[in-house]
């Protein structure tokens, strides 16, 4: 038995031993099976502002656990939805010109594949600002945003693109298909994630499909964050991490069967499946399904066994990024980031990287520029402030966005900077 190995099941016992247990949020199941214990972290999207800098952060226990029944990866809840998605929140996603090239060609191929025209209706939930269902909008279809936050939703509004500001779950669901109606293509992109209660998000997507509707929905998939070494996308707004194993059964609870999956290179490796009600036989299972189901038992991810060294790999990341950052502080480098997204905050917090390492960071966002970072207070500038300062090197927080921020960078390569990406390891690119 691996080192990794023993630690592994020594953790499990300290945690079955504890009074307090959680419980998976779709089966009920206890919770006993730790995949990766990543200290305390606060909320990612609380950016801090300069007012408030010596006020108190809330910081929770960020451990994902491991469901050995259903084989969920999920978060224990400590902050709720309302504690996340306010009225200020700071993810727009229209800033990533990559993702909206994405979801342009995400529109052109629902609607060749699916026959959309001006009869149907889109409806998306957790619409955000707009950024895809826009493009339905320039084909004259229909469509409808379910967004429960506020300022990303009049960002929509702004857009052309009808928004409701709710969350989204069976009781929501009923009183849509009375004002709107069902359907015809209805999907969700990097939301299940972000869900509490899968349980009742799912049953509000029974509700609103139409009977012979397609649902799509995107996610990271969790094969490539264990296999990749992906822990930074592990935070207290992702509540559940998903293989095509788990979500086919989480689904199939509620009457939709996956009859579908695209593997996507999307933020670092995603799926798209494709879901219909599981009464509606006009649309056969694909091959693509079972390929990827025998593919995720080939790997073992439902064994224990396929997460047990994930943590170790972890620690060597903490170890090798803050060696290289110490490294280059002492030779008297500057080091700066580049963009505030999710997973840069549980990377800084769990590496305990602040400004004794990075002067600042930058983001394109300006809902974000002129705070601080949760946890590390590193100040968020425009990204201008790297032309001004002319920095040594760049620390990619968006690592799936490397080739974009690159080449947004070119510029930096003429005072000889270069790039760092941490994940999977730490990797200087010129």
């Amino acid at each position: 038995m691996s080192v990794s190995t023993e630690v592994y099941k020594m953790k499990q016992n300290r945690v079955g031993e504890e009074f307090h247990q959680p419980k998976c949020r779709f089966c009920n199941h206890k919770l006993t099976h730790s995949v990766v214990d990543l200290g305390t972290s606060p909320l990612c999207q609380k950016h801090v502002k300069q007012a408030d800098l010596n006020q108190m952060e809330r910081f929770y226990p960020l451990q994902a656990y491991v469901c050995e029944q259903c084989w969920l990866v999920q978060l224990e809840e400590f902050a709720t939805a309302d504690d996340i998605f306010d009225d200020e929140y700071a993810y727009f996603s229209s800033f990533s010109s990559s993702w909206l090239t994405h979801c342009k060609s995400y529109t052109d191929l629902m609607q060749e594949r699916f026959g959309l025209n001006s009869n149907s209706f889109v409806t998306e939930i957790a619409s955000n600002d707009g950024y895809l269902l826009q493009y339905f909008v320039e084909k004259g279809i229909p469509v409808l945003g379910v967004e429960p936050t506020a300022n990303t939703a009049e960002a929509a509004i702004q857009k052309g693109v009808p928004t409701e500001v709710v969350f989204f779950g069976e009781a929501t669901a009923q009183k849509l298909i009375q004002q709107f109606r069902k359907a015809d293509l209805l999907l969700g992109n990097n939301v299940l994630a972000h869900v509490p209660d899968l349980n009742d998000f799912i049953k509000g997507i029974k509700i609103m499909l139409a009977d012979q509707g397609v649902l799509t929905m995107e996610f990271p998939h969790l094969h490539q964050l264990i296999h990749q070494n992906q822990f930074d996308t592990i935070y207290h707004e992702h509540f559940s991490y998903f293989s095509l194993t788990s979500v086919c059964k989480i689904f199939a609870h509620h009457g939709i069967t996956l009859f579908d999956v695209d593997q996507l290179p999307t933020h670092g490796g995603s799926l798209r499946i494709y879901g219909r009600h599981t009464e509606d036989h006009s649309k056969p299972i694909s091959d693509n399904i079972y390929q990827l189901l025998n593919d995720e038992e080939k790997w073992g991810m439902t064994t224990l066994d396929y997460y047990a060294a994930f943590e170790e790999r972890v620690k060597e990341t903490k170890r090798s990024l803050l060696e290289f950052l110490i490294t280059q502080k002492r030779k008297g480098k500057k080091i700066v980031g580049y963009g505030a997204p999710g997973k840069g905050n549980t990377l800084l917090n769990y590496c305990g990287i602040r400004t004794d390492f990075l002067d600042y960071t930058v983001d394109r966002n300006p809902h974000k520029q002129g705070n601080f970072l949760p946890g590390t207070h590193i100040p968020i500038l425009h990204p201008d402030t790297i032309q001004q300062t002319k920095p040594d090197y760049i620390l990619i927080l968006p690592w799936n966005l490397k080739d974009e921020i690159t080449e947004q960078l070119a510029f930096a390569k003429e005072w000889g900077a270069k790039f760092v990406i941490p994940i999977p390891t730490v990797q200087i690119m010129n």
